[in-house]
């Protein structure tokens, strides 16, 4: 990847995160659900990620 993709992919990102904790703030949603949500997103990326991996041989 060239580092001008990468560049704005980090600026995307950084942008899309701060624009959905804007929005919801702003919508009254407490910070306490978005750190739920961010957690339980995360575990269900690692089970997922886990479970397709092989260790039998």
């Amino acid at each position: 990847m060239p580092l001008t993709h990468f560049l704005a992919l980090l600026v995307v990102v950084t942008l899309a995160s701060g624009i959905t904790l804007w929005a919801g703030l702003s919508a009254g949603i407490p910070p306490v659900a978005f750190l739920l949500l961010a957690l339980s997103g995360a575990l269900l990326l690692h089970l997922n990620l886990r479970g397709h991996q092989d260790h039998d041989g």
